[in-house]
């Protein structure tokens, strides 16, 4: 089976190629039902479609850019009209002519329209403000220019997975049996004697596509509620002049929204005002090169992101009416990618229909050799009548219902199911699944590369030390009145505290605004509120100091360069650069320190070890540190030259204090248990890292601590060595993450899961089996470069994720060991039956609800399990485990061996053993023999919640799904067998037929105990 399974073996977790998502569906004939097999996989026609609608967009903003350039000399001749019900409303330009100018890059109808400005006035907006939102206002708007809301595809009706359900090939074939056999019987025995085999045959297939039908309604309802989860993204906005935080969806016409770094640009618009904003339209036409959108060039188009910069943008079109509400559609309906266990239990189902396929062929032409050997005894091989034609019929019949029951289809649904079960509890975990197959993923990582702030650490940050002016300082929690201020400046010169004031509240991606309650409200990273917060202590006023300054030139920070600069421009003429960032890398731009006077002199050797000194000092108290800096710039500054990155005077240095998450110790753990090594990747001084490190329980005496830019120059044969004891990796760019990534995934063979929350980790998400992006901290790329979201932001809920994962995968192995056993049997016992006997012992009915038991039901009772914690003291499974383990051959060997056993017993000495005589007696013994079956596959069902373990009953209430599965089974088969008979061809038992019955089913539960017992290597 292994080395069939290659065929299937090519499609990976992540990043598979078009060519092998076809290749295995080809390889993939023997298919019941392809619009329910292949339901949950991707559709490559659509994504054929947006790539296409990609290229024609690219096209089109090529041309109208070059159109614009050419016709911004003729401007006049250009006359617009503002449509009757637009002027009512109080505005003075519709959605389709402000779509004309952003869409088509139109600077000459910008121009026309008085610029930015203008057009703000005309949306009836302010470009400081924001729109006003009263309830007038705000429906107005909405009436004139819509909802920024896309057009979603109908969610499909109940009756529409029933219409699919109907739709496979073996269920149309059982029905025109159904059909002809009602015929036949009614014309020959007539009625209702006559169409009680046909009429048992159509219920069956009726109850079989009803329960597949809700089942799969169920399915799909939850990943509806998943993908809304998916598109939740909020914006920050300013609204009637304060700043908040709405839904995209939420989004108007004229709203000012502000961007940053990693954001996605939320509809189109205009650019009011910004800072080296680069925009990446690719996921909008395809082309990677970035775009730099600047007042001459200040076209913003919905869905494309913020790749470096920030800005301030006047949304003009909302909704369907941009490109991207137009392309969303399309995309959305691309699907996601199969996961790797349903293309390889697509092989299994393939493999098994083949062979069931071949079984139900032989047994179809042995049943017919023996009627037509009786009829040539009989010498009546040339008159049939109308029961014999109905008994071909029904050798027919059961041939086909052997490849019902042979073709296990609910082996890669089961897949599907399982996921989606747990990705909605994992949502009441705080965990975002984005893609299916990361949820399976997650349960064979080894390895798990975290981030530091956020992550391991509460993302809750003070600043409580500082370093200025030659001195050391602490600030106590309890500082935070006036007096405490004053008391804390008081031995510090006035122009220092003043520059350390000027330097937090200028250079800084962060705001200080006044919420609607009149309360200040600090917004930015936790970083950043921590310094602000800092600047107001020490008695500063931020709007008063951004207003003395002019902000000319900003280089946002970001995690290669570890720094952020500005360039002001004083009010009395000249330039002055600040740059904070990591302490050593900002020192070492630094050759003078403010002295205790607060005057700057130059550094000498002395200063600059006790300055390292000071740092390693408060890094050593697990202290986030960070440098402050000026310097004068001589002469004029040119907006194309970079801020200057030398000859700084050190202002000071601050220590943020951010701890440790409560529960990531004990998670640690966990992970170590679970034989999961997790290793610590941040941009933090070496120091913090490694005090956090210890601290979490990361960091052991035999691991390796080291700093990026040492990672980096190794050679290969060196990381070799290195790799395997590396803990904690600080001072590390994103490349750093992504050649420790790629080198443990080839080199290594390790299955890795890496967090990242920072546009720059993308690369690293994208190269690691499964990427983890920060929900709270986590920029719009990062997410979407995730696989999973974690929406809390906190380590435990990694490793919550990674228990899922185990979940699933040791969920499906229990539903494939219990369907495998019941395919085997079922097989078995039909073909040895027919080529010994002449006859098969389960009509084409009971093997159409023995089917159901273990498809459908089967499948919601085992693979709906809850995570137990046992799951995480095993090792996992990696890349290179098999799925069919040799536990789960020796379990079904010895089940399918017991059952088999008991049926052919059953079928040879039954009548003898039950002392049955009479016409009806074939009918009991095989009601008997159906009976047996049926409560063997139920207490199976029970036995295989624990492929190793004997006690089978642990945590069993609890999943109610099971416990109502087994329930439901176990009342059926006695309506069938009481009440039923004359359509399911069974019989009503005695009350000790039924006991015995229920007996040899039970007793198949200490032999499945017994055969665990049976030492088999692991793999």
């Amino acid at each position: 089976m292994g080395s069939y399974l290659e065929e299937f073996s090519e499609v990976k977790a992540k990043n598979t190629s078009e060519e092998a998502l076809q290749r295995w569906r080809k390889a993939c004939w023997l298919v019941k039902n392809r619009k329910r097999r292949f339901r949950f996989t991707a559709n490559l026609s659509k994504r054929f479609e947006v790539r296409e609608i990609q290229k024609s967009n690219q096209e089109k903003l090529r041309v109208a850019v070059l159109v614009s350039q050419a016709a911004l000399s003729f401007i006049q001749g250009i006359s617009y009209t503002v449509p009757e019900d637009v002027k009512e409303a109080g505005f003075e330009i519709c959605a389709d002519e402000m779509g004309s100018v952003v869409e088509g890059h139109n600077l000459r109808k910008l121009k026309v329209h008085g610029g930015v400005e203008g057009i703000a006035g005309k949306l009836s907006t302010c470009v400081t403000n924001g729109i006003n939102i009263s309830e007038e206002s705000l429906s107005r708007r909405k009436k004139i220019y819509g909802l920024n809301k896309f057009t979603e595809s109908p969610a499909k009706g109940f009756w529409l997975f029933v219409w699919e359900a109907l739709q496979d090939t073996t269920l149309m074939i059982l029905a025109v049996c159904a059909v002809v056999s009602l015929f036949v019987g009614i014309a020959t025995e007539g009625w209702p004697k006559g169409a009680h085999d046909g009429l048992g045959i159509v219920a069956s297939i009726l109850l079989v596509v009803f329960v597949t039908a809700t089942s799969d309604y169920k399915q799909s309802l939850q990943f509806k509620d998943l993908d809304k989860e998916k598109k939740k993204i909020t914006v920050h906005v300013t609204r009637d002049g304060y700043r908040q935080k709405i839904s995209i969806f939420d989004l108007l016409s004229g709203d000012i929204v502000h961007l940053g770094i990693g954001d996605q640009v939320p509809a189109d618009g205009l650019f009011i005002s910004g800072y080296s904003l680069l925009i990446n339209e690719s996921s909008l036409t395809g082309e990677s090169e970035p775009i730099n959108v600047t007042s001459k060039n200040p076209f913003l188009l919905s869905g494309t992101k913020v790749q470096d910069g920030s800005c301030k943008m006047l949304v003009t079109t909302v909704g369907m009416r941009t490109q991207w509400g137009k392309l969303m559609g399309t995309l959305s309906e691309g699907g996601d990618d199969e996961t790797p266990l349903q293309v390889k239990l697509n092989g299994v189902a393939t493999i098994i229909g083949k062979i069931g396929l071949f079984f139900a062929v032989i047994t179809f032409a042995v049943l017919v050799q023996g009627l037509f050997s009786r009829k040539m005894n009989e010498g009546s091989h040339l008159s049939w009548s109308g029961d014999e034609a109905v008994e071909m019929l029904e050798y027919f019949a059961i041939a086909v219902t052997i490849v019902v029951v042979a073709v296990p289809e609910g082996l890669p649904l089961a897949v599907t199911l399982s996921l989606a079960f747990a990705m909605k509890k994992m949502m009441n975990d705080k965990a975002l699944v984005r893609h299916l197959a990361a949820c399976e993923t997650m349960g064979s990582a080894t390895n798990i590369c975290s981030d530091k702030t956020g992550t391991l650490t509460t993302n809750h940050m003070t600043v409580v030390k500082t370093y200025i002016c030659g001195k050391i300082k602490e600030i106590n929690s309890s500082t935070s009145s006036k007096s405490s201020s004053s008391a804390f400046c008081s031995d510090l010169p006035d122009s220092a505290v003043r520059m350390f004031q000027k330097s937090i509240f200028t250079n800084t991606g962060g705001d200080i605004v006044i919420a609607k309650d009149d309360k200040i409200e600090i917004l930015g990273t936790p970083t950043e509120t921590a310094l602000l917060e800092f600047g107001l202590f020490l008695g500063g006023d931020f709007q008063a100091e951004r207003k003395e300054s002019k902000l000319v030139k900003v280089e946002p920070f970001n995690s290669e360069k570890k720094r952020m600069g500005v360039v002001l421009e004083l009010p009395g003429g000249g330039f002055q650069a600040h740059c904070k960032g990591a302490s050593e890398i900002i020192l070492s731009a630094c050759d003078s320190v403010l002295n205790s006077n607060g005057e700057a002199v130059p550094l000498d050797e002395s200063s600059l070890k006790y300055l390292n000194d000071t740092i390693e000092q408060f890094a050593c108290e697990a202290l986030r540190t960070l440098c402050l800096a000026y310097k004068d710039v001589r002469g004029d500054f040119s907006l194309e030259n970079p801020v200057p990155f030398e000859g700084y005077t050190l202002i000071g240095i601050v220590g943020i204090k951010d701890p440790v998450r409560p529960g990531v110790k004990e998670s640690v753990a966990i992970c170590r248990s679970a034989g999961i090594t997790v290793r610590m990747v941040t941009g933090d001084n070496i120091n913090t890292a490694k005090a956090i490190a210890r601290e979490c329980g990361i960091l052991t005496d035999d691991g390796i601590a080291i700093e990026g830019p040492e990672f980096r120059v190794k050679s290969e044969e060196e990381l070799h060595d290195i790799i395997p004891k590396l803990q904690v990796m600080a001072r590390s760019s994103p490349m750093d993450k992504h050649t420790l990534v790629r080198h443990l995934r080839t080199t290594f063979e390790e299955v890795v899961a890496v967090t990242g929350d920072g546009t720059n980790d993308a690369p690293a998400l994208h190269e690691a089996d499964i990427g983890l992006a920060m929900g709270i901290s986590g920029t719009e790329v990062a997410k979407e470069s995730a696989d999973v979201i974690i929406l809390d932001d906190n380590f435990s809920t990694i490793v919550t994720v990674a228990k899922w994962g185990r979940s699933v995968y040791v969920n499906i192995q229990k539903f494939v060991q219990f369907q495998l056993t019941v395919n085997v049997v079922a097989l078995i016992v039909n073909f040895s039956s027919a080529c010994l006997t002449g006859s098969a012992p389960l009509t084409a009915v009971q093997l159409l609800w023995v089917n159901m038991i273990m498809d459908t039901l089967g499948a919601l009772a085992l693979a709906t399990e809850p995570p137990t914690d046992d799951l995480m003291k095993k090792p996992p499974v990696g890349r290179k485990g098999n799925f069919i383990t040799n536990v789960m051959w020796r379990n079904i060997m010895g089940q399918s061996v017991y059952q088999f056993v008991i049926i052919w017993y059953l079928q040879t000495s039954g009548k003898a053993g039950f002392h049955l005589d009479g016409p009806d007696s074939g009918l009991i013994l095989n009601t008997i023999i159906f009976n047996s079956f049926v409560f063997c596959q139920a207490f199976n069902e029970i036995s295989s919640r624990e492929m190793e373990k004997v006690n089978v009953f642990k945590g069993i209430l609890n999943n109610y799904v099971f416990v109502s599965v087994l329930s439901c089974t176990v009342l059926f088969q006695i309506i069938i067998v009481e009440f039923l008979g004359t359509f399911a061809n069974t019989h009503p038992l005695t009350y000790q037929q039924w006991l015995v019955s229920v007996l040899l089913g039970f007793i198949g539960m200490p032999i499945a105990a017994a055969v665990k017992m049976i030492p088999v290597g692991s793999r």
